[in-house]
């Protein structure tokens, strides 16, 4: 078998910015600093994958010429096919973006959600390293996005952010930006919203351990104090970087 590779380039496309950086799959850090550019307002497969060539451009020469390239997309990737579209583009369901990917940079990629990126690259360089069993990561931001993830290995494209609680969408009374828009203080929050969505995942799944990412995870003691559960849960550290170092370590599998 062949040695694995130590270098990757991730890319992780969002709503509001497409960033990239090559990443050092021994540590988990960046090569270089990260590049971003702002994703297009018509946030087409082609307008997008465009962009992503510009970003691979700036790194790809720097690189081994068998350097693996993953990419991240907000959305249920199936077999290299896109299956929804969340802050992006509709035109992207049923888009093969992984053959579209490989096209334009004229070398294989690897395509995956943007949570469960981040998922992977908090397992393994993030909060949750050395920890076995069934780890569950979530974002909370304008959403829940989510990771499942059992001895390291990823169960991809849950949607727990869209699992049905107390007649709603999860996500729709949970998500961070459930709290601003109702201008609930984060006791409000986390007692009444948080609270109930993670003891129905801890009754669902019995993980042992939930990371919780997204913005608020910088301020971790405002909120995760007030939760009563018996699975552990702990903030995630990789931030932003998550998506990009998640994405790089899964093409290099």
């Amino acid at each position: 078998m062949a040695d694995r590779p130590t270098v990757a380039l991730g890319i992780d496309i969002g709503g509001s910015g497409i960033k990239g950086a090559p990443v050092n799959l021994v540590t988990g850090e960046f090569l270089e600093d990260r590049y971003k550019l702002a994703t297009p307002a018509k946030s087409t497969p082609e307008a997008v994958a465009a962009l992503v060539g510009q970003i691979a451009e700036r790194f790809l020469d720097t690189l081994p010429s068998d350097a693996p390239i993953g990419v991240t997309i907000p959305g249920i990737v199936r077999h290299g096919v896109v299956q929804s579209a969340a802050n992006i583009d509709k035109s992207w369901m049923g888009c093969p973006g992984e053959k579209l990917f490989s096209d334009v940079l004229g070398r294989r990629v690897h395509l995956v959600n943007d949570a469960d990126a981040a998922g992977v690259g908090e397992l393994r360089y993030g909060s949750a390293k050395g920890r076995d069993g069934l780890v569950i990561l979530t974002t909370l931001g304008t959403g829940i996005g989510s990771a499942i993830l059992y001895d390291g290995v990823l169960v991809p494209n849950a949607e727990l952010g869209h699992i049905e609680l107390n007649g709603h969408d999860a996500e729709s009374r949970a998500a961070a930006s459930a709290k601003e828009r109702e201008g609930l203080s984060y006791e409000e929050w986390a007692t009444q919203r948080l609270q109930p969505y993670y003891a129905f995942l801890e009754f669902l799944f019995s993980p042992d351990l939930f990371v919780v990412g997204g913005g608020v995870s910088r301020k971790p003691d405002k909120f995760l104090p007030y939760l009563k559960l018996q699975t552990p849960i702990i903030p995630a550290t990789l931030k932003n970087a998550a998506g990009i170092i998640g994405a790089a370590s899964l093409a290099a599998d």
